[in-house]
């Protein structure tokens, strides 16, 4: 097995601290107008938000974990650090995207969507399929964290069409996306492969 690189725990553990830190400290500043249980993240990145800067700062930051993260992630499969590489540039396209500061955007909805859809299937795409694999890049539990972000982006659309907790929905998703590089990472510095001495070529005899 490819041996993962220990900064990649900061990479990787650093991405739900600032997405989590980010939305706190604007929603704060936004002040008590800003209602987190229904209002989406968009609002606080939105241009005239009172926290337009902090949030942003945030979704760069997280975009630049994710993408030192899918470097240092050697273990997984092509596709999935692929993919969760291409998350990492989806929130830098989020941010050159901004949501209007009142109604809808189509394009900054897609682009939302793309990230969130590539944050979702990079698990599965990543699973090493062999016997001797790290917890975290095993089909099983790549499979159902795939699924259970699934179940979470139809329950947020679900609360955006009835104007429910869609921002309940939409932290809960991203909170799980943001952590489970981590785990993964953390379940490859633990595999006894990639701490064990490296195995080389047999030394020349004679």
């Amino acid at each position: 097995m490819r041996r993962v690189p220990r900064w990649a725990l900061i990479s990787s553990g650093c991405a739900p601290l600032v997405l989590v830190g980010g939305w706190t400290v604007a929603a704060l500043l936004q002040g008590p107008a800003y209602d987190p249980a229904t209002q989406t993240i968009s609002v606080l990145a939105a241009y005239g938000a009172e926290g337009f800067w902090v949030m942003t700062g945030a979704l760069l930051a997280l975009g630049i974990c994710h993408l030192f993260t899918a470097w240092g992630l050697r273990p997984a499969a092509l596709a999935g650090r692929v993919a969760l590489g291409g998350g990492g540039l989806a929130a830098f396209a989020v941010v050159l995207i901004p949501a209007p500061s009142s109604g809808g955007s189509l394009r900054h909805g897609s682009v939302a969507a793309v990230g969130f859809a590539l944050l979702a299937v990079w698990p599965v795409l990543a699973a090493d399929r062999g016997g001797a694999a790290p917890w975290g890049l095993r089909p099983l539990p790549s499979l159902m964290v795939t699924l259970l972000m699934g179940v979470g982006a139809v329950w947020f659309l679900i609360e955006i069409q009835r104007h429910g907790v869609a921002g309940v929905a939409e932290r809960l998703v991203t909170c799980v996306q943001s952590l489970w590089p981590f785990v993964v990472v953390a379940s490859c510095l633990l595999h006894p492969d990639n701490n064990g001495p490296s195995k080389g070529p047999p030394p020349a005899v004679g």
